[in-house]
């Protein structure tokens, strides 16, 4: 992986989830602008996930196996728009607090994913 592409995606992905715990903490919803920086982080996300594929399909494998790899290549692609979905559900405070539990567990995917690239 590109160690420069992982870390900005975790990096953007903990931005994201201090900006939506603030508006938990203020005790506001999710908003438009909250959802334009879930588009950037999983546009962000999907960048890597193609580079992952192309990486595979160039004959680079990961060391730590290859299906355990393409789960959390995936997961991380679809983890920050499941969030901002569960968030158009629930109008409140916690929908903010469920895109920044989701920036979380992004940027924790990240970290794992360097791991299990060999970084």
């Amino acid at each position: 992986m590109i160690t420069a592409l992982t870390v900005a995606v975790g990096g953007c992905a903990l931005a994201l989830a201090a900006w939506c715990g603030f508006a938990a903490y203020r005790d506001q919803p999710t908003k438009d602008w909250h959802f334009i920086g879930m588009a950037v982080v999983s546009l962000l996300a999907l960048v890597q996930l193609v580079v992952g594929v192309v990486r595979l399909a160039g004959g680079d494998r990961p060391d730590q196996g290859l299906p355990i790899f393409l789960a959390y290549l995936i997961g991380s692609a679809v983890c920050v728009p499941a969030a901002g979905f569960m968030s158009l559900s629930e109008r409140t405070r916690w929908g903010s607090v469920t895109v920044a539990a989701g920036g979380v567990i992004l940027a924790v995917l990240e970290v794992r994913l360097y791991d299990i690239w060999g970084g």
